[in-house]
């Protein structure tokens, strides 16, 4: 099931991500739903996986944005 707003998506998301993060999970939730056949545990993997790709747990366990080192 695609998500169609920042509000349908799980509890787990909502609750712990930061809204930019949670954008970039309903985006790759959405088109992995897609591309692999409607298989919905694949689709929260590779959304997961996106998000891992901008974000990280820091110290206190909070998803931050990960910086550009050379910035």
């Amino acid at each position: 099931m695609p998500y169609s707003r920042i509000e349908d998506l799980p509890g787990s998301v909502k609750e712990h991500l930061p809204r930019h993060a949670q954008e970039i999970y309903r985006a790759a939730f959405n088109n992995a739903w897609e591309e692999y056949g409607h298989d919905e545990a694949r689709a929260h993997r590779v959304a997961w996986g996106a998000v891992e790709r901008e974000y990280h747990k820091d110290e206190r366990g909070r998803w931050v944005e990960i910086r550009d080192e050379a910035a």
